[in-house]
């Protein structure tokens, strides 16, 4: 035994390389997953991140993808390590070795390379995350709350993903050593994995299973909400995106085969052809992994350019520089004060208007939910009162705004909500005396630069269902204009606002009075209640800490200040902004190690084909085109497939914003930025990929 261990030290000194590969690979994904880890289970972004919401879901949803990155390309590594000893495996057996002393000895080295690589990238991990963290920091944006603490129970997901590593290179040993024959072990190193010409229909069956799984998948959640009243179990409409899936691999393996080089041109790249297809399972694999990494990685690129361009052509485009509404029993600063403080500031206040508006109950479809075995449906029931509603009058409309509205008695308008939408209004409720008004919402919303979320009633219609309505439920607006604008002064006056707001009024964005009394009467909890067990899932506010990106991206009142929110707009967001930032460049480093070890990897497999053809005469011009050509295809179909694939998504996502499939201007600009993000690492892959080609020819040495 102590021999062979020997003979095992020898051969691991004279084929480092391999050694090197695995570890490289073990310890790169280890190291990606256990920095995404500790960043995303920190409590800087756990607190920032609501449970349940949308945000937290995608960058879930991205990890998966590059956990699953990871173990295939940890898979296909470990398959070039043991087909890379199976000569020598062969040979200790042939002459005379045991396949258990074999397999101990076999084992011993898994065992050390596992626990070595991972170990280090567990290790390394967390200073990695933290460096790349501060550089954000340091060059972007630091905040006191972009501080980051680490949670050490983050170790868990890298540690769980180390023992399934190593359990999958035990099994794939097992494997390597069950084979009942001598020779069967000796020829795994030159036995490749080939698959066969594919029909012409795979190329351009493959495109239609993508577009036609895309679109299933897409819209299927929707189809079932809307029409069957089944809110779905994500895993089940999930299962629409196979099509797209098996479309993808239609489409690389046609690639790999060389279909879209048919005709004339086909016999121009019949070796480098040959060679792919040779290898053809394995390169499918890799590539496949790698184009649902990419879409991934832009995936989360993009939430950066889509917040920040669209954000900030909102703030730009607001008719008023100053936009802010308190509760009517606030003891509030009024005009004299604004001016007097705006005086110390050397600003002048221009167009100050401000007008009363009413919280009042409308009417509308309630949704009953009944939890089922395959996820909640729901059923819709007329309700008089579902929710509250902010309502101004006529006059006030159009003092505030500067437009010339006419409505009649029994008439409402409204603008467009938060999201877009725009709802129909049948019965206003006066939410304490019980007063019912009856009204028709005239089709064509309201202009919503300035306000969104409101509806306008005539002036006797306001007064008369306003009558006997308590401070509280009242609410006092306020706009104007600033020459010589300050953002000191509007800091300083957003300060003000919300000390004198008190912390009773300190309710998160969303807080529905007329929703909780219906639930308190049907004997449910609200959910924004103390006692309510979801609570914890809600941000509370501090007012305290008003500069908090928690309290300013969730307090119902939250001014809208033109400078302010210019100054602050990405410190407002940054936790949300870096952490897809951060994912993003993980994922490129993961496309970008792969993408070249496989190439490498196809260079050295393939490196006895080259010499080959060079003593048949092939010139190294010949051999240089031939390596390029095979480098191509392992970097072009899974970079311009995934890339286009997030553009195509990415757009139907906008399309479907609001409804109307159009594209706003806001949103174009977002998308606008996204295209030149493309066309940016796009550019960085083309220089990895001359990088990996000069590499490929010096190994081949057929370099210039």
């Amino acid at each position: 035994m102590n021999n062979l261990r020997v003979v095992f030290s020898t051969l691991r000194k004279k084929g480092k390389g391999q050694y090197t590969l695995l570890f490289g690979c073990l310890f790169f994904s280890a190291l990606l997953i256990t920095a995404f880890c500790m960043m995303m289970y920190s409590p800087t972004v756990q607190n920032t991140l609501p449970e349940g919401g949308d945000s937290r879901k995608q960058v879930m949803m991205i990890f998966v993808l590059a956990v699953i990155g990871c173990i295939a390309f940890s898979v296909y590594a470990a398959g070039l390590f043991f087909r890379y000893k199976s000569r020598e495996a062969g040979i200790f057996l042939a002459l005379g070795s045991s396949k258990k002393a074999l397999g101990h000895q076999l084992r011993r080295e898994v065992l050390g390379l596992t626990l070595v690589s991972c170990g280090s990238g567990l290790v390394l991990g967390t200073p990695l995350c933290w460096l790349i963290w501060w550089i954000f920091r340091l060059t972007l944006v630091d905040t006191p709350e972009m501080a980051l603490i680490f949670d050490l129970r983050a170790y868990a997901i890298p540690a769980a993903f180390t023992a399934v590593v190593f359990a999958a290179l035990l099994l794939m040993q097992h494997r390597f050593l069950s084979r009942v024959h001598i020779l069967d072990i000796i020829q795994e190193s030159h036995r490749a994995e080939p698959v066969r010409t594919v029909p012409c229909w795979y190329g351009w069956g493959g495109i239609l299973m993508i577009a036609l799984g895309g679109l299933l998948g897409y819209f299927t959640p929707t189809f079932c909400i809307v029409v069957l009243h089944w809110y779905a179990p994500g895993i089940l409409t999930s299962l629409f995106y196979l099509p797209a899936m098996i479309g993808l691999y239609w489409v690389l393996l046609y690639t790999v085969t060389g279909g879209w080089h048919r005709g004339k041109n086909r016999y121009s790249h019949l070796i480098e052809s040959g060679m792919m297809q040779f290898e053809g399972r394995q390169t499918v694999r890799n590539m496949l992994v790698v184009t649902v990494l990419v879409a991934g990685a832009y995936f989360a690129a993009f939430y950066t350019p889509m917040a920040v361009a669209p954000g900030k052509a909102e703030i730009s485009g607001r008719p008023m520089d100053y936009n802010f509404f308190y509760r009517a029993d606030r003891d509030m600063i009024d005009k004299a004060d604004i001016e007097a403080l705006a005086a110390a500031y050397g600003v002048t206040i221009t167009d100050y208007v401000e007008m009363p508006s009413a919280s009042l109950a409308v009417d509308g479809m309630r949704y009953m939910e009944v939890e089922g075995p395959l996820g909640t449906t729901y059923t819709e029931e007329y309700a008089k009162t579902i929710g509250e509603r902010r309502f101004l009058s006529l006059s006030a409309w159009n003092a505030l705004t500067g437009d010339n509205l006419s409505l009649k008695s029994g008439e409402s308008a409204a603008t467009l909500d938060d999201y877009g939408e725009f709802s129909e209004v049948n019965l206003v409720t006066n939410p304490v005396t019980k007063r019912e008004l009856p009204v028709e919402t005239i089709a064509d919303p309201l202009p919503s630069d300035l306000f969104r979320d409101i509806l306008v009633l005539s002036d006797a219609d306001y007064a008369t269902i306003t009558d006997g309505l308590p401070p509280d439920w009242q609410e006092v607006q306020i706009v104007f204009n600033a020459e010589k604008d300050s953002y000191i002064f509007a800091k300083e006056l957003y300060h003000t606002i919300v000390a004198h707001s008190g912390t009773d009024a300190t309710r998160i964005d969303g807080y529905d009075r007329i929703v909780r009394e219906n639930q308190i009467a049907a004997g449910e909890i609200y959910f924004l209640d103390p006692e309510s067990p979801n609570r914890d899932d809600f941000p509370v506010l501090d007012p305290a800490k008003p500069d908090s990106s928690e309290f300013r991206l969730n307090w119902m009142y939250m001014p809208k200040f033109r400078v302010l929110d210019q100054g602050d707009f990405v410190s407002n967001f940054a936790v949300f902004l870096l952490l897809f930032v951060f994912v993003a460049i993980l994922c490129f480093a993961a496309v970008a190690v792969i993408l070249y070890t496989r190439s490498h990897t196809l260079m050295l497999t393939n490196a006895w084909v080259y010499e080959d053809l060079r003593k048949l005469g092939a010139s190294n011009v010949y051999l240089r085109k031939t390596a390029r050509g095979q480098i191509k295809r392992v970097f072009l179909p899974p970079l311009f497939i995934g890339t286009v694939l997030i553009l195509c998504f990415y757009a139907l996502i906008l399309l479907g914003n609001g409804g109307d499939l159009v594209i706003d201007s806001a949103e174009r600009m977002g998308f606008i930025a996204c295209i030149v993000l493309v066309a940016a690492m796009s550019a960085v892959f083309y220089g990895l990929y001359h990088f990996t080609v000069n590499k490929a020819w010096k190994v081949l040495h057929i370099q210039q």
